[in-house]
């Protein structure tokens, strides 16, 4: 098999895990437990996320020269969801919803994670891919660190899709569009000819991944996981999310 075609396999196969994880949500029988569970995982991996990957990743792409590239796009990332949330029914005031209220808000949550996670998972699969084609050992390591922390993210997409009562068809087709993002980030490096993206653009898509990832950890996470009924899977989801990110930088 050409190295090619090993790099577009593994960049599909890094998208299952987001697959493994909505499984296993739906899987779950106590689902009030499990969405908090979910939610805290959630909130853990996107802060390490930031912290461990997304801005290393950003230095090492921008450098000093081009933080003011960093500034505006993390500037306009946060703005663009804080746009499209304004047309992404449900949002209500936290502290007063109804149950109804409260499930359109989980659906609210999973299309904005969706919409930052296919972004950011089409730039790792150009990363995947083009690990790849260097050395495919690498490669492969390299997406099963990154498939370990795509996991916790597919079952909180999963589980605030399904608890927000929404039609199966939407369910699975966001779940599909993050599980095949990393996929269509390998078919474009390979459009590409394997051809270098200037390290300023990609510098700049992070930083935009990034400010939308700020979007959904401070406006969409935090006040939900704050009220949350079942604290001690809250926290044990927070841990495990801290454990799994770990794990996954050292791989």
């Amino acid at each position: 098999m050409r190295v090619e075609m090993i790099g577009l396999v593994i960049t599909f196969l890094l998208g299952i895990f987001v697959l493994i994880g909505a499984l296993i949500a739906f899987l779950a029988k106590k689902k009030g437990q499990i969405i908090d569970f979910s939610l805290g995982l959630a909130f853990s991996v996107i802060i390490m996320l930031i912290v461990l990957d997304l801005i290393p990743e950003v230095i090492e792409h921008l450098g000093l020269r081009y933080i003011w590239l960093f500034l505006i796009f993390v500037v306009l990332g946060y703005g663009l969801l804080r746009f499209l949330d304004r047309f992404i029914p449900d949002h209500h005031d936290h502290d007063r919803m109804t149950k109804k209220e409260a499930n359109n808000n989980l659906a609210h949550i999973g299309i904005i994670s969706s919409i930052a996670l296919i972004i950011h998972n089409i730039i790792e699969g150009m990363a995947v891919y083009s690990t790849v084609l260097t050395d495919v050992n690498t490669g492969l390591m390299l997406a099963i660190g990154i498939g370990f922390h795509n996991l916790p993210l597919g079952m909180v997409i999963a589980t605030t899709f399904y608890q927000g009562d929404q039609k199966p068809s939407r369910v699975w087709l966001s779940i599909g569009g993050v599980t095949l993002s990393t996929l269509v980030g390998g078919i474009l490096s390979f459009l590409l000819n394997n051809q270098a993206v200037p390290e300023w653009v990609l510098g700049s898509l992070l930083s935009l991944t990034l400010g939308m990832l700020l979007f959904l950890l401070f406006s969409e996470l935090w006040p939900r996981i704050r009220k949350s009924k079942f604290r001690i899977e809250r926290n044990f989801g927070i841990l495990i999310g801290i454990i799994i990110m770990l794990i996954s930088m050292m791989i």
